[in-house]
């Protein structure tokens, strides 16, 4: 399974708005097939890995990170391809929230005698974030990116950047591979951001989004949404937005958490105290889970997870 969502991440960015999967073939201790979601309308992950193995797909095992699909969509069911190559045996990462799915694929396979076991896997689930959180919650889900100080500040007087150069690189990175990026008016009068992935391998430019009362500065290439923060979220929902990265400032990261909207907190720590102004203004605790942290150029960072996608 860990190979197969290894496999999924090279779809990252290309799927949208399909899922991004992976699936790997197994006969005996060899892998026989490989296969992941490149482009919507082109052969799912099930499909690539069965054609890549061929006759090694009878009797064999298949893990896939997302259930198969059982429908007619712009593909023919995947469900029905497994069966017809004769596998023995498909591990599921996670089941699929689209009611077109959600459990149909499973009922499928094992109607025909294949056995299956679904692991309820939280990197199947938090490969697709946005896919589940749409589907789930009818929002797309949030990422909150803050480069902060040791005692909390997102900003450095005298200084334009927070953080280091390494750090700032994973945020064009993350960029790539969300559908928008969002900041408040108060950034886009201060700093003008672009909001692009620039110097990064990006398969496509995120949405670029200014919440709060506009106007917009003239020249401003940003999408001005002013309404309530959660209308706002299922309104983009429908135009297609699953991820959204939000980026600040300071008053629209407190009202994103004070309304419980994040579901996910990138925090790159800078080695610097004093900054201004310090991230506040929220109700009540935000308790983190799946914490993980790494060093990254001379800053920390820190990824946690408010909601279980």
């Amino acid at each position: 399974m860990d190979r197969a969502l290894e496999l999924a991440e090279r779809g990252r960015g290309t799927t949208s708005p399909n899922p991004v999967v992976g699936a790997v073939i197994v006969r005996g201790d060899s892998v026989v097939g490989e296969g992941w979601h490149e482009r919507p309308g082109e052969a799912h992950a099930e499909v690539r890995a069965l054609e890549a193995a061929g006759d090694d797909a009878r009797g064999a095992t298949m893990y896939v990170t997302l259930e198969p699909c059982s429908h007619h969509g712009r593909t023919p069911p995947c469900a029905d391809a497994i069966v017809a190559a004769g596998v023995e045996r498909v591990v599921i990462g996670t089941g699929d929230p689209n009611p077109e799915v959600d459990g149909a694929g499973i009922a499928r396979l094992r109607s025909a005698g294949v056995e299956v076991d679904v692991e309820d896997s939280f990197a199947a689930r938090a490969a697709n974030a946005g896919y589940f959180s749409v589907h789930r919650r009818g929002r797309p889900w949030v990422i909150l990116k803050l480069a902060a100080t040791l005692d909390g500040g997102l900003a450095v007087p005298g200084r334009r950047w927070v953080t280091g150069e390494e750090s700032r690189r994973r945020v064009h990175e993350l960029r790539a591979h969300v559908d928008a990026v969002a900041v408040g008016m108060g950034t886009v009068r201060a700093d003008a951001p672009r909001l692009d992935a620039r110097g990064v391998d990006a398969p496509r430019q995120p949405r670029r989004l200014a919440f709060g009362k506009g106007p917009l500065p003239a020249g401003s290439e940003l999408e001005l949404r002013s309404g309530a923060l959660e209308p706002e979220l299922r309104e983009l929902a429908v135009e297609g937005v699953q991820m959204l990265l939000v980026e600040g400032g300071a008053q629209l990261a407190a009202s994103f958490l004070d309304g419980d909207l994040v579901d996910e907190l990138r925090w790159f720590m800078a080695p610097v105290i004093g900054g201004e102004p310090k991230l506040c203004g929220f109700s009540r605790p935000v308790e983190l889970r799946h914490v993980t942290f790494e060093r990254v150029g001379d800053d920390a960072f820190w990824t946690g997870y408010v909601h279980e996608p």
